[in-house]
């Protein structure tokens, strides 16, 4: 992932939405040793505040914890917790972006989902 400095999204949040897409993918499991602040300021040549942000933000939402004078690590259960999350904060919106647009759009529901499922077969998912 590239962080995009001049996006409308605040740096600390691409961070924290980073780690949280390494963690989905696997490449850390619960209980492993995240990256440090000064890694991640290195990494994506930003300060290294910022990249404390992120962590903390992380930190705050129970995905990560803090062991004192070693770092920071992976909860347990945490791919559930952002799975949750996502689920609630972003799918909600941008379905409810998508019905208010349909309506505009006087797309009937019937047609919306059909729209929906083709999708979903398009991108190798299954409609159940």
């Amino acid at each position: 992932m590239i962080i995009d400095s001049s996006g409308s999204k605040p740096l600390y949040i691409q961070i924290a939405e980073w780690l949280e897409n390494e963690i989905l993918s696997g490449k850390f499991q619960d209980d492993d040793k995240i990256y440090s602040q000064y890694q991640l300021a290195e990494m994506f040549n930003i300060n290294p505040a910022t990249a404390a942000k992120g962590l903390n933000l992380l930190a705050d939402e129970k995905i990560l914890y803090k062991q004192r004078g070693l770092g920071m690590f992976i909860i347990a259960g945490a791919k559930d917790v952002i799975l949750a999350k996502r689920k609630d904060e972003t799918l909600k919106r941008l379905v409810l972006d998508l019905v208010i647009e349909a309506r505009r759009l006087n797309v009937h529901e019937e047609e919306l989902l059909q729209m929906i499922h083709a999708a979903m077969l398009a991108n190798g998912g299954n409609v159940k």
